[in-house]
């Protein structure tokens, strides 16, 4: 029979054995660190007010726009959370198994640049475009896909016209621009141009004969004044189904995209770009500089974040309008790609 200080003994160092698988548990759990993956540009501007809060949770990466994708596939994803445009996510994440979105964080940077003696373009005369030929930086991507799709929602004729073919009189003419190639002098009477290069555009020419102007904001012909969804924030169903950590993890960030528009308000762009370029993919051309960032810019940007629940409808209809245009620019998703809808 054991002696009753020895059964006391054995448990006390079991005790103290459990508190201390207990408190190892409690330290890693403190230490985990969540991935967070945003392209360089308009997207990553929803992640600085998180990259200037310092929160040890997290590891933030602006990379190159091209190789977001790469982040969240393959049978190991990097990305913890990532931002993405809405028509790549559709196409592989669409399925809600892997990763889920939480929502919509950016509507749109594109806009109407005009060094003629045009009308500025409005939901009620974009009829006007008729006959007329339109410059379009990346026009087989979303800016013209979207495009497309405007003119389309108001039964406006168009064609794409390539290598110097002929221009229609019965149809709007969209012709495939590069950044460079946009100038007063190009031969188009529209230049449809992403920020921050539309008013790069308008600064460069201000003293030219005939200098660029703002002449129609795309968003608001899209959707009035929500735009469009343009990115989206998705998360990794492992860490959206974990524990209580990852869970508060989630509801952190959640707080930091609803604040984001917010904060991009007042921010000036010198903390902007301190922020992004503390982050970004080493040796990466960085799309924002000292040069072209100003608050309009930013504003132009539209960093909002609408849940997952709340713009559900608008992302399928956004998806249904791009496969309507070209049925492989975006692929129609499922219910649990929406998380918490």
């Amino acid at each position: 029979m054991k002696h009753p200080v020895s059964l006391a003994l054995g448990a006390i160092f079991l005790g103290a054995a459990a508190l201390g698988l207990a408190a190892c548990k409690q330290d890693a759990d403190t230490a985990k660190t969540y991935s967070v993956y945003a392209p360089d540009g308009a997207p990553a501007l929803a992640l600085v007010n998180a990259i200037e809060d310092k929160a040890e949770k997290f590891e933030y990466h602006v990379v190159d726009s091209s190789t977001i994708q790469t982040y969240v596939t393959g049978e190991e994803p990097e990305a913890d959370f990532c931002i993405l445009p809405v028509n790549a996510a559709s196409k592989i994440l669409g399925t809600g198994t892997v990763y889920q979105m939480l929502g919509t964080v950016t509507n749109g940077n594109l806009f109407f640049l005009s060094a003629e003696d045009n009308e500025d373009l409005t939901q009620d005369n974009l009829s006007t475009l008729v006959g007329k030929s339109v410059g379009v930086v990346q026009l087989p991507n979303v800016p013209g896909l979207t495009l497309q799709a405007v003119l389309n929602k108001y039964g406006i004729d168009y064609q794409i016209v390539e290598n110097g073919g002929e221009k229609a009189e019965d149809k709007v003419n969209l012709i495939a621009f590069d950044p460079a190639n946009v100038t007063p002098a190009g031969g188009c009477d529209y230049y449809l141009c992403p920020e921050p290069a539309a008013s790069t555009k308008i600064k460069g020419t201000a003293s030219a004969a005939k200098p660029f102007r703002m002449a129609g904001d795309l968003q608001e012909l899209y959707g009035g004044e929500e735009g469009y969804p343009q990115a989206v924030l998705v998360a990794k169903k492992t860490v959206l189904e974990g524990d209580k950590t990852d869970k508060d993890v989630v509801k952190t960030m959640l707080s930091y995209m609803e604040e984001s528009g917010t904060y991009l308000e007042t921010v000036t762009p010198e903390t902007v770009l301190s922020a992004l370029d503390g982050v970004r993919t080493e040796g990466l051309s960085a799309s924002f500089n000292a040069n072209n960032l100003t608050s309009e810019v930013i504003a132009n940007c539209s960093v909002r974040f609408t849940t997952a629940r709340a713009c559900k409808q608008r992302v399928n209809a956004f998806l249904e309008e791009l496969i309507a245009v070209n049925e492989s620019a975006a692929k129609a998703v499922s219910d649990a790609f929406f998380y918490n809808a």
